[in-house]
């Protein structure tokens, strides 16, 4: 079978999940990042080049730089995961969207599973 036939892996009950956030700089979203990956919260998480955000906040539209966090995990660690960044992050409402996998490369999928077992 030519590769570009093969189907991508799909599942009707997504075990993978990724949160998007950010964080103020690239030291704390390595720290981050690190702590999430050492604690088995995050199988991977990816720190993006700092981007532009605008945002309203306390009734002022405001615009800060801010350093991407794309985290990588299962559904069971997703809470957790979230609960230990907004612990460690300095912001009063610091962003966790959280953003089911419906598909990707089987193996991929099954070592993010796998990472994120307590």
């Amino acid at each position: 079978m030519d590769t570009s036939e093969r189907p991508i892996q799909t599942a009707p009950d997504p075990m993978c999940v990724v949160i998007l956030s950010t964080a103020p700089d690239l030291l704390l979203a390595k720290r981050i990042a690190h702590v999430l990956v050492e604690e088995k919260l995050a199988a991977c998480v990816q720190l993006t080049p700092p981007t532009l955000s605008i945002y309203e906040w306390n009734g002022e539209v405001q615009g800060d730089e801010e350093i991407g966090m794309i985290i990588k995990t299962s559904r069971s660690a997703a809470r957790d995961a979230i609960d230990r960044l907004v612990q460690l992050h300095p912001y009063d409402v610091p962003e966790a969207i959280v953003v089911p996998v419906v598909g990707g490369h089987a193996d991929y999928l099954n070592w993010v599973c796998r990472q994120t077992q307590i």
